[in-house]
């Protein structure tokens, strides 16, 4: 399973520590091992689903698709504005 990232998913991984990039890998492994383990959106945004997880205190959301064999991770942040975000980065995709 090739792995692939959206352009505002690195821009917004560029911010992160050292630390905090290690537990975004780790979270990201458990993805690839079990891509069911987020849960799947509905209506516009259906066939995306949504892994949530903490760094430290903050609560993050990431956002991911099958495409094909690859997975694509669209999407990572905080809950506030998420969905709004999301969906016109899908609506423009």
């Amino acid at each position: 399973m090739k792995i692939l990232q959206s352009r505002s998913f690195k821009h917004k991984v560029k911010k992160f520590t050292k630390a905090q990039k290690n537990n975004l890998d780790k979270e990201i492994r458990k993805i690839a091992e079990n891509p069911s383990i987020g849960s799947e959106k509905k209506g516009e945004l259906r066939g995306v689903f949504v892994h949530k997880f903490k760094i430290y205190t903050l609560q993050y959301l990431l956002a991911y698709r099958f495409k094909g064999k690859n997975l694509e991770l669209i999407m990572i942040g905080p809950h506030e504005n998420y969905y709004r975000d999301i969906k016109s980065y899908i609506k423009n995709r």
